[in-house]
């Protein structure tokens, strides 16, 4: 096999429910004859949806173009630190809301997965926590408007939200809670709002929904009028008082941390994660809910929701969003021509709204259209790329 420095990406669409039919066909002009939803395009190596590379003499899994020489494709640091493409790229477009949910960290992924895997707990099995043993920071890239939860609001902000609407079965949890603005009072009041059961919980919803109907008029009950059409008696519907609510802006991004609950709610954006599908869960879904895990898994602190967007630093071009874990980089570049790269890692490069031209100095050159990819190997050393649109950049 020769070895190319540019392979043009063949993508799989996740059809989740919660997703879009129209909206990468608007973007990207993607094909959805079927009128399916499409959910999430991955783009990387995760055995779920792994890409396919386009040789010249055929097609190839991108995980076992790598497996062939794992140091020349994803560079000896990557490959001796991760061993394998370390990152997985994604557009998402989210129609209706994702579970509100919680990452762990790594230390608490590997032992929980060797946990379930000591307890035979089937890796497909509906109560099963962890899928790998890696955590999974996010950052997400609004290329729409794209309202979001991330983190604990403000302990008295939160009471605030609640008190206005008067539930009965929620006034002894409120009172304690009031009387206790720590870590230990907030977890104690985010578990006792989930353990909630039988007719207390309906009771306390219905109260809920019965207050965002008179309330339309407040976005942010609004919103859960909406949640509360899309999963009925859910006690996630309770998650936007207690969680930072926000709508970025197309451009800009967001770190969705280890142990923060947050959950996407609607929009369309490019995601890049650590490579692993490990996810706890606390409500806005019909999927599987472990409490004692999630709450184990999770920091109780608020987050001030004007610390939550990231800030880009520009170099050379780009504009580079830096994340603390060693995983992944992202970074977006808009109009440019014949912009000089360095490439120290495996890299995909995907055009957002306009065709990209790359060239490479052994006069391989290729371009690719809006919502196309391409994998870049670590051996490619360096290339130049040119588009008079937005392109994305993912690396490590």
């Amino acid at each position: 096999m020769i070895y190319l420095p540019f392979y043009k990406m063949t993508n799989t669409i996740q059809n989740y429910e919660w997703g879009s039919k129209t909206a990468m066909q608007g973007l990207f002009a993607f094909k959805n004859k079927t009128q399916q939803t499409q959910a999430e395009l991955w783009m990387g190596a995760h055995a779920n949806g792994c890409s396919l590379l386009s040789t010249g003499e055929g097609v190839i899994k991108l995980s076992d173009f790598i497996a062939q020489d794992p140091h020349l494709i994803l560079g000896k640091k990557t490959a001796d630190e991760f061993g394998q493409l370390p990152y997985l790229f994604k557009v998402l477009a989210a129609e209706k809301a994702l579970s509100v949910q919680v990452h762990p960290n790594k230390q608490q992924a590997q032992a929980g997965f060797a946990k379930e895997n000591k307890l035979a707990v089937p890796h497909n099995a509906f109560n099963r926590n962890y899928k790998d043993a890696n955590h999974k920071p996010e950052v997400v890239f609004a290329l729409t408007e794209y309202l979001a939860m991330n983190g604990f609001r403000d302990m008295q902000q939160i009471v605030e939200y609640f008190q206005p609407i008067n539930i009965l079965e929620i006034k002894p949890l409120l009172q304690a809670f009031s009387a206790d603005f720590t870590a230990g009072g907030l977890q104690d009041f985010f578990q006792a709002m989930l353990l909630l059961e039988g007719g207390r919980k309906t009771r306390a919803v219905q109260a809920l929904m019965v207050y965002a109907q008179d309330n339309l008029h407040q976005p942010l009950f609004s919103l859960i009028a909406e949640l509360g059409r899309q999963y009925p008696g859910d006690i996630g519907l309770f998650s936007p008082l207690m969680m930072n609510v926000l709508t970025l802006q197309p451009g800009e991004a967001m770190f969705l941390d280890a142990c923060t609950p947050h959950a996407y709610i609607k929009g369309t954006g490019l995601e890049i994660m650590a490579n692993s599908d490990n996810v706890l869960r606390a409500g806005l879904t019909p999927k599987y809910i472990d409490v004692p895990e999630l709450l184990a898994n999770t920091i109780f602190c608020s987050k001030a929701a004007e610390d939550l967007l990231l800030k880009p630093q520009a170099d050379a071009g780009w504009q580079n969003y830096v994340v603390p874990v060693s995983d992944f980089k992202l970074s977006i570049a808009d109009n440019v021509e014949d912009l000089c790269v360095k490439v120290n890692s495996a890299e995909i490069i995907f055009a957002v709204d306009a065709p990209v031209r790359l060239s490479h100095r052994d006069e391989n050159t290729i371009t690719i259209n809006k919502g196309e990819s391409l994998f870049i190997p670590a051996y490619a050393g360096d290339y130049q790329v040119s588009s008079s649109g937005q392109l994305a950049r993912a690396y490590n």
